[in-house]
């Protein structure tokens, strides 16, 4: 799919695919904590406990995945493909040298990082032997990314879905096989999910190596680093960055909101739980959408075609509300049966009715938030979003969290009304930006270059 296919694509077609490839890959742990919650509850706690951290550090990899995804999409819009191979062997070769490093520092301060979130003692051997295996491989995860990102921005979404839907299937099979099948006799529990975790990883990666050869035609090499390609390393980072830095700082700060919740007593926790669950489509799609339209903007940018981008995103961004916002509604409408699914508890279910009818007002606020500034990002605007975002949701989602939801004693429901107060504020500010055009003229590529 040449550039300008790209740039005319159907972005539900783009869409689609980073859908479902969103839902399989959520589902990789899933699958862990469901197959082994029927050998033992302290196991799954375990396991919990240790991707918590090790999905923490995998921010780290999305410095130059992120960036990746710009720098390749706008290249190929200003159709500089000469440069392609260099981007892809800088990009792929520093996550490489990165994640081994994040590797190193997992198997070698496992203990000390599950003892500082208070693991019980009761899991932390099999918290500990989980991180230590599968942290041992986390540099397939780095590679994985930067692949699926020059997958994406070649217009070819459908082949992280497979690849995802493949490390599934082989994930269940090494797990059935360690757990309850002919390997069930060696007693490695967790050991034999965190190995078969492992290993569905190192296929993903070789399979996306392969597929990246034969679809992209795309080329590696250490040749291609002499001269070193100091530009295209600092584009990367310079895009990376900030990203990364708002990524961090927003789960610290859900972090610190969790820890507000926790405060409330089980029943908000659970109903916390309960509603992220029923919310959690909504999240995806808009998500979904988010990284399809910046593949279009992101080749729209470095063909020059601002209006193009600026038309298509206030497009996407009509349909993706009209679904994420029907999607929260259906959520608070359905809520007496849904959350009586999910528990017999009147007060969780309604606590958890009065956060899904404010999820209606944050739905809308985040999806504004996801596509506009994806679509920012991918056109070369980075630093202006990250340090709106990290303003907002420390100074209006944090505090606001910890005023309606503790100070005032709304409770749950006041700590969604501060959240979802910061995602509006967002909305407004970035979208106000985006129709004036300040994100014009940031690309990292000019087309007169070509």
């Amino acid at each position: 799919m040449n550039s300008q296919s790209v740039k005319e694509s159907s972005i539900f077609k783009l869409a689609w695919p980073i859908f479902v490839q969103m839902i399989l890959s959520m589902c990789l742990g899933y699958v862990d904590t469901i197959m082994m919650s029927r050998c033992s509850e302290t196991a799954v706690g375990a396991i919990g406990n240790a991707s918590q951290i090790l999905g923490f550090l995998n921010l780290a990899f999305s410095i130059v995945s992120s960036a990746t995804g710009v720098v390749v999409a706008q290249y190929l819009g200003a159709r500089q493909t000469d440069k392609m191979n260099r981007i892809y062997t800088v990009a792929v070769l520093f996550n490489l040298v990165l994640s081994i490093a994040v590797c190193l520092f997992v198997t070698t301060f496992s203990r000390p990082l599950l003892n500082a979130v208070h693991i019980p003692p009761v899991m932390l051997s099999d918290a500990d032997s989980y991180m230590k295996i599968v942290g041992c491989f986390l540099f397939t995860d780095a590679i994985v990314m930067v692949f699926s990102q020059i997958l994406n921005c070649h217009g070819k979404t459908a082949v992280g879905m497979f690849l995802f839907f493949g490390m599934n299937i082989l994930n269940i099979i090494g797990n059935y096989i360690f757990l309850f099948g002919p390997l069930a006799y060696l007693n490695l529990g967790v050991r034999g999910v965190a190995v078969s975790t492992s290993i569905s990883s190192v296929v993903s990666m070789i399979v996306s190596f392969i597929v990246f050869k034969k679809i992209v035609k795309g080329n590696i090499s250490f040749r291609l680093l002499r001269p070193f390609p100091i530009d295209i390393l600092s584009k990367l980072i310079k895009l990376g960055i900030p990203t990364a830095g708002e990524n961090i700082s927003y789960n610290i700060a859900q972090i610190i909101i969790t820890a507000f919740v926790n405060t409330m007593g089980p029943e908000a926790t659970t109903a916390k739980i309960y509603c992220n669950t029923l919310t959690l489509f909504s999240i995806v799609y808009s998500n979904a959408m988010a990284g399809a339209t910046s593949i279009v903007v992101g080749h729209s940018v470095g063909d020059d075609d601002y209006d193009f981008a600026y038309r298509r995103v206030l497009k996407s961004l009509s349909s993706a509300m009209v679904v994420s916002i029907a999607i929260a509604v259906a959520n608070y409408l359905l809520s007496p049966w849904t959350l009586r699914f999910f528990s017999e508890n009147e007060q969780i279910v309604a606590i958890g009715r009065e956060v899904l009818f404010v999820a209606i007002f944050l739905e809308l606020g985040r999806c504004v938030n996801l596509v506009v500034i994806r679509s920012m990002r991918a056109a070369g605007d980075v630093v202006f979003p990250t340090v709106l975002g990290i303003v907002s949701m420390w100074g209006i989602s944090v505090v606001g969290a910890y005023v309606f939801g503790i100070a005032m004693k709304r409770g749950l429901c006041g700590i969604w009304i501060g959240m979802a107060a910061d995602e509006i504020f967002r909305a407004v500010v970035v979208l106000v930006r985006w129709k004036i055009g300040t994100w014009r003229g940031k690309s990292v590529v000019k087309k007169s270059a070509a």
